[in-house]
């Protein structure tokens, strides 16, 4: 009697092991962890994510803030998340925060995160990665991952605009000139033979698409420049807003300080 029941227990015990087992290797093929953001993490069910994170084996404490500071650092170098990463602390607890002008979050040694806005939806994910063993954290980047405003360069692409803009004289050139020749072919204004008197029409029908084509091509390079000077701006005014020009510090963080200092 005492077997049977022994090994009743046991086989129920071993069902949900085999189940969480089976629900682990569905969510590593259905998740890719080395790209995983903010939408894997919001697709996620509560069965999923306890399948995917074992609690027991959370890295947390100084180590997990080290491992979320070179993910993040590494993801604003490579401009997957535009933010200021900071260490710091409130109450001798340290602490990573990470703000921009479209909020901020903070991290704290427990894993726990509170904050705001996009920040705090890039913040997130990070941290769920670095708290496993398994998630390879990538080097930490050296000097500053956002650049000064005033080293943002107008646009990138330069050559191939100058490239661009090369074509299109050469075909509005070309096109004005056998525009000209036709009109002075077609008003007898220069003599030629009547075979190319005939062929006229030609010149000017090959010369008016050489002229549009190329007059359309600089129409394209215009605007090119102008969306790069006006994204170059509008990045150069996200990275003041986010204080990397000035001494600014948002709200909680200054608030912070001053307690310190007080």
């Amino acid at each position: 009697m005492a077997d049977s029941d022994s090994g009743t227990q046991g086989a129920g015990e071993d069902a949900p092991e085999e189940s969480r087992e089976e629900l682990r290797r569905e969510v590593d093929e259905k998740y890719d962890f080395e790209d995983f953001g903010p939408e894997d993490m919001a697709e996620m069910s509560l069965e999923e994510w306890e399948a995917a994170f074992d609690p027991d084996t959370w890295i947390t404490g100084r180590e997990l803030l080290d491992r979320v500071e070179a993910d993040l650092k590494h993801r604003v170098a490579i401009r997957e998340v535009f933010a200021v990463i900071e260490r710091t602390s409130h109450e001798g607890e340290p602490l990573l925060v990470a703000y921009s002008d479209e909020g901020y979050a903070v991290v704290y040694p427990d894993g726990s995160v509170e904050g705001r806005g996009t920040v705090l939806r890039d913040v997130k994910p990070t941290v769920a990665l670095a708290s496993m063993e398994e998630y390879d954290v990538p080097e930490m980047p050296e000097g500053e991952q956002l650049p000064h405003p005033d080293e943002v360069p107008e646009g990138s692409g330069e050559l191939g605009n100058k490239l661009m803009q090369t074509i299109a004289a050469i075909h509005v050139v070309a096109g004005f000139g056998m525009m000209i020749a036709w009109f002075l072919v077609y008003f007898e204004i220069v003599s030629v033979s009547d075979n190319i008197q005939d062929g006229a029409p030609l010149l000017a029908l090959v010369g008016g698409g050489f002229f549009v084509f190329g007059f359309f091509v600089l129409l394209i390079v215009a605007n090119a420049r102008l969306s790069d000077r006006f994204r170059s701006e509008e990045y150069r005014n996200r990275l003041r807003s986010a204080g990397v020009d000035s001494d600014y510090r948002p709200d909680f963080l200054r608030e912070e300080e001053e307690e310190r200092d007080d």
